[in-house]
């Protein structure tokens, strides 16, 4: 499902909301999960999951092109783990 597809849906389901005001709720949510993220804090979504930020430590490499060695700088990634309700929903 895209970002588009969902406020599809969440437009038409809730007959309240037409398609911009169902275009700021998603991005509002994202947007407070990326500026939680951003600043260090975890965010946890009850039945659906919870995203951290994991730390990747620096390595080294192999340009698969070139066959040399490449050096790769330490970085924060985002992490999702589903939650419970969702991966039993997910299994069947």
């Amino acid at each position: 499902m895209t970002k588009s597809e969902l406020i599809e849906r969440l437009s038409d389901e809730h007959g309240l909301l037409n398609k911009k005001d169902a275009e700021s709720i998603i991005n509002l949510i994202f947007d407070g999960i990326g500026d939680a993220l951003a600043t260090g804090n975890r965010v946890e979504i009850r039945g659906f999951g919870s995203f951290t930020i994991r730390e990747r430590d620096a390595r080294e490499a192999r340009n698969p092109k070139s066959g040399e060695l490449v050096s790769i700088p330490s970085r924060k990634t985002p992490f999702f783990k589903t939650g419970k309700e969702l991966r039993e929903r997910v299994d069947g």
